[in-house]
């Protein structure tokens, strides 16, 4: 598949932003209530843990990572986190560069607000401009019916999409779900199951596989490995990804590698910008 092909699934820009994660000042979690996740239907294990009554979350900072596919520098991915009000707010940018943004241009706005107490997702808009693509896309958590409600426009050609979707009690989307997953412990062995959205609910686990040294552009960090894979939804066996993040409290993922059909992708962080 070349990059032309690879770039029209949206399963090469889902990895591209949760990859450009960026996350918290981590603490071990003091004693704390799980807001469990009732699949409709199905009995699940998955749950999200509120945060850490000690928990700060990084505001003002920005992630930069580098991109990369088959030794080419594919594009960069930008992340920042600020309290906006009762709300976090993640802000991520996806820009192609070089030679493959000169086959293929691409341009990704994406924010996401959630609860800071819970951890829930509350909405996420996306502006896409992948080719000839562009397209606005908005998706609201209404937790008081539970459901999904997520409308699209094409901005080429005007059409409007409204769909709606059944969730469970908290749900986290793509990128927030990395804030979630680096305010745990992390300790080897241990594994998470929690459920993301963007549109449809899928069930994730992330389970924390070994130590290592690893040197990226912004430095040499001790980390710890986390293995993240779909056990349902339509992203189940789609592929894998692995993060490495900070051995400290901060928890800071410094390199991402996301294993797919087509390919694999690898993130790398350049810096850490600071308001």
């Amino acid at each position: 598949m070349d990059f032309f092909q690879l770039s029209r699934s949206r399963y090469f820009f889902i990895p591209v932003l949760s990859a450009s994660m960026l996350l918290a000042q981590a603490r071990p979690p003091s004693p704390q209530k799980s807001v469990p996740i009732t699949t409709i239907g199905a009995a699940t294990l998955a749950q999200i843990l509120p945060p850490p009554t000690d928990y700060r979350f990084p505001d003002g900072q920005s992630y930069v990572y580098s991109v990369e596919w088959h030794m080419f520098t594919a594009g960069t991915a930008t992340v920042k986190l600020n309290a906006i009000g009762d709300e976090q707010r993640v802000t991520a940018t996806a820009d192609s560069a070089g030679v493959v943004s000169a086959l293929f241009r691409v341009h990704d706005l994406f924010q996401a607000s959630f609860d800071p107490h819970s951890f829930c997702s509350l909405k996420v808009s996306r502006h896409i401009e992948e080719g000839s693509r562009q397209r606005n896309l908005d998706l609201h958590l209404d937790y008081t019916r539970r459901k999904s409600v997520l409308d699209e426009k094409n901005l080429k050609t005007g059409e409007l999409k409204h769909t709606e979707n059944d969730i469970p009690g908290c749900v986290t989307d793509v990128i927030s779900g990395f804030y979630y997953l680096a305010s745990l412990p992390l300790q080897q062995g241990s594994g998470s199951t929690f459920a993301i959205n963007d549109g449809r609910t899928t069930e994730v686990t992330a389970r924390v596989e070994s130590r290592e040294q690893i040197k990226v552009p912004a430095g040499t960090f001790q980390t710890v490995r986390v293995r993240v894979e779909a056990v349902s939804g339509s992203l189940k066996g789609k592929g894998e990804i692995w993060v490495w993040f900070t051995e400290d409290a901060n928890h800071t993922p410094v390199q991402m590698r996301s294993k797919l059909g087509w390919g694999t992708l690898l993130f790398r962080l350049q810096r850490i910008d600071k308001q």
